[in-house]
This record gives structure tokens, C-alpha cells and sequence, in this order.
């Protein structure tokens, strides 16, 4: 099994106004850059670095990083950038990207250069996930939403042949052109490094993923809607001729261990106090219609059974509004938010592996209003002992990850000796 870590890097400024459960809701796009404190977002970043260090010390074997723009809750802008001072600080960990936003990129050849930079930097740690993006990503940077789609899988293609043919060469597609295809710089992993794919609402997507043997990541959804999704996956891959397994499907979810059972309900209740992200159930913030289902970005009818519990802000529709605010009390009860001592949280966990059987989960945590005190804690627990008892966990559930087992082919991974 693979195990990662993830926080959304919030921004933290409880003099801001729109920070803790009492603080004024955050509707996206339109809270001003004006109350930003460039010291305090320094202090945060760093911090954020130092947690992840930390994370690859405590033997997590992935430090997962996503972006997104113009907003309090992710401080994760410039992904890339965070990726290539990690790539540079750790040794071992994977580097996980969930993930470039493919479609905003209106110079994908640039993104060639700089993933192979940090491939080559970490010296071959690099996993490579794609996004679609949210309706914020697609309305900052005026990405057209009705070619989403298409502008998603171009990039991919024309990507994947920069990284694996030899230049120079022409590409002349629908969304992009180059006349002239020959970058300087080769991945350090070959043919290149592993693509993953996250996501939550679209079916498209996650059948796409299945079609190319890329593995997808779930992120923080209810388990039986997961559970059906996941099935999806592996009744397309029967239908296009081959067995997927554990190694081809990953989740996200809130996990937080702590040295009390006090302290953790204490601590994990921050996961719905710091400023509000429609990424965290009970903690959404104020849905912008304009960014409610904008033309052509998701299919309204080909999406999948983890929709019907995703928030609205994520690019859910219709019949998503009494979820929205879950309680704190309802998520510990199904399971999307674990907290408590390495004791109590060990069997939950074992239950999210039996239900929904993935090869790689992350572990998130650190988010909302939490200190860097809560986070080192929880890391260090989790190092001691959740990690060590979730491994063999896995092995006792054949639950093999994708550095065990190919996704593509099935076939084990020789492991290199300890």
C-alpha cells in the first residue's frame, strides 16, 4: 500500500474575519487579495514545507500537493513551486501532484519542462496527476468552460509524446500548436513519470482514467458513493480487456490521530473552523452561482454516484443542498473524518480499507484551523504507529499499491532491497 499525506495549505488570519466557525462565510472569487499579510502567508508557507519534511521523516511515502487560485482556503497557487523545493529537501518520498490543471494551461510545453525538472531534481520521485479544475480556476484564468474537456485531453497527449518522443517535432492539434517540439530536458523516470488522476463528480473522467490504465484518486467522498464509483472503474477496465485492482484506485480522507481522546475530538473539530473550503464538509463557505455548473465544464448527466454528496462548490448540482453543512458529529459517524488515539483510530481505518479496497490512501489532516503543534503531533503518532500497523494492514488485506503491482499491466514491481 501507498500512504500520503495532504493539507490544503489554508490561509490562517483569525484577524481576517473569515476565519473559525463563527467567521464570515467565503464566497469564491470574491473575497479581495487586500486583507492578504505577505509576513503571515510567509510564516504559513514555511510552515507548511516544515510539515512536510517532517511527514517523509515519520515514513509517509507520499507528500501530496494540489492548487488552486484566488482563495483563502489553499495557499497552493504555484503547486509546481512548492513541488520543486521538495524535490530538492526530501530523499525519499514521492512527490505527488494531484493535480496540474491541465486546461488552464495555455502553453502545456512549459509544464513539460517543469515536471521534468523536478523529476529529474528528486531524481525520479515524481507522480504526475491532472485536474479538469473547478468553475474558479476556469473563470481566474479565463479558460473557456465548454472546451474543457478537450483542452484537458490534448494537453495530456501532446504531454505524454514531448516526454517520450525524441524531438524536434510538429504539433498541430485543435487547442495547440508548436512548430517547434524539442525540449531540453528528459524526465529522469523512463518512458516518464507515473499519471494519476483525482477527481469526484465527473464519469467521463474516471472512465478515462480506466481507458488509459491511469490510476484515480477519490477525494474525500462518502464511502458507499466511493465504493460504487470504484466499481465503475474496474467494470470499465473488464470491458477494455483487462483486471484492475487495488493498485488503480486511491482515496483522500480526513484522518487525524492525537494523544488523548479529548485532544483529538478538540483538534479534528478544526477541520471545520479555519476558513471556509468547499472541499470540507461542514465548513463550506457560500456557493458563487456564478461558478454553479457553468456551460460545458461537467457533464450534468454523465457523472458519478460520489456527486449526489459532493458540495456544490466542487461542481455538484442539483440535489446537493441538504448536504451542504454536514455536522462534525455526522462525518465521524460515516466514517469521512477519523480522530482519536492510534487505539481507536486503527480499526476505523481497517474498516475504510475493507469497504472500499484501495491500494493508495492519504492521510488528510494539519487543515482548517489546526496549528502546526496539532500537525506535528498527529505526524508523529502516525509515524510511530499508525503508519507501521497500516501496512500491515494491507499486506494481511492484499491491498498492493501502485509501486507493487503495474496499473497498466497487472505485473508485480520488483522491489529493491532494504
Amino acid at each position: 500500500m501507498f500512504i500520503g499525506y495532504f493539507t490544503e495549505r489554508p490561509y490562517q488570519d483569525p484577524g481576517s474575519g473569515y476565519f473559525g466557525a463563527t467567521g464570515k462565510p467565503i464566497m469564491d472569487l470574491t473575497v479581495s487579495n487586500e486583507i492578504y499579510d505577505p509576513k503571515l502567508g510567509s510564516e504559513l508557507y514555511n510552515r507548511y514545507l516544515d510539515e512536510k519534511l517532517y511527514a517523509e521523516e515519520m515514513g509517509f511515502d507520499g507528500l501530496m500537493l494540489n492548487e488552486h487560485h484566488g482563495t483563502p482556503f489553499c495557499m497552493g497557487g504555484a503547486m509546481n513551486v512548492e513541488a520543486s523545493i521538495l524535490a530538492r529537501m526530501t530523499n525519499r518520498a514521492k512527490i505527488v501532484l494531484l493535480g496540474n490543471i491541465l486546461p488552464i494551461w495555455d502553453d502545456p510545453l512549459w509544464l513539460v519542462e517543469q515536471l521534468s525538472m523536478i523529476d529529474m531534481i528528486s531524481r525520479g520521485r515524481l507522480v504526475s496527476g491532472w485536474v479538469r479544475g473547478t468553475g474558479r480556476e476556469s473563470v481566474a484564468h479565463n479558460s473557456p468552460p465548454p472546451y474543457n474537456w478537450e483542452r484537458f485531453q490534448e494537453a495530456h497527449e501532446f504531454i505524454v509524446k514531448a516526454w517520450t518522443t525524441p524531438g524536434p517535432f510538429r504539433w498541430e492539434g485543435k487547442h495547440f500548436q508548436y512548430r517547434h517540439v524539442n525540449p531540453w530536458v528528459r524526465p529522469y523516470q523512463e518512458p516518464h513519470p507515473p499519471i494519476w488522476l483525482p477527481g469526484v463528480v465527473s464519469r467521463d473522467s474516471l472512465m478515462w482514467a480506466a481507458e488509459k490504465r491511469i490510476p484515480y484518486i477519490m477525494l474525500a467522498t462518502e464511502m458507499e458513493p466511493t465504493k460504487q464509483a470504484f466499481q465503475l472503474y474496474h467494470d470499465t477496465a473488464a470491458e477494455l480487456g483487462y483486471e484492475s485492482g487495488s493498485q488503480n484506485i486511491g482515496y483522500l480522507w480526513k484522518v487525524h490521530v492525537d494523544e488523548t481522546e479529548e485532544l483529538a475530538e478538540q483538534t479534528a473539530r478544526k477541520y471545520v473552523q479555519g476558513p471556509s473550503n468547499p472541499f470540507l464538509a461542514g465548513n463550506e463557505g457560500t456557493v458563487n452561482p456564478a461558478l454553479v455548473n457553468l456551460p460545458g465544464l461537467t457533464s450534468r448527466s454523465r457523472v458519478l454516484p460520489t456527486q449526489s454528496v459532493a458540495t456544490r462548490a466542487r461542481g455538484g448540482g442539483g440535489g446537493v443542498a441538504g448536504v451542504l453543512g454536514r455536522p462534525y458529529e455526522q462525518q465521524i459517524e460515516d466514517y469521512t473524518i477519523i480522530a482519536g488515539t492510534p487505539k481507536t483510530v486503527l480499526p476505523k481505518i481497517r474498516h475504510v480499507l475493507e469497504y472500499i479496497r484501495p491500494g493508495s490512501i492519504f492521510f488528510w489532516d494539519g487543515d482548517g484551523a489546526m496549528t502546526h503543534d496539532d500537525s506535528m503531533r498527529s505526524l508523529r503518532l502516525m509515524g510511530e504507529e499508525i503508519i507501521p500497523a497500516v501496512k500491515e494492514m494491507a499486506k494481511e488485506l492484499e491491498l498492493p499499491g501502485p509501486f507493487e503491482v503495474d496499473p497498466a499491466t497487472g505485473k508485480d514491481i520488483p522491489q529493491a532491497a532494504d
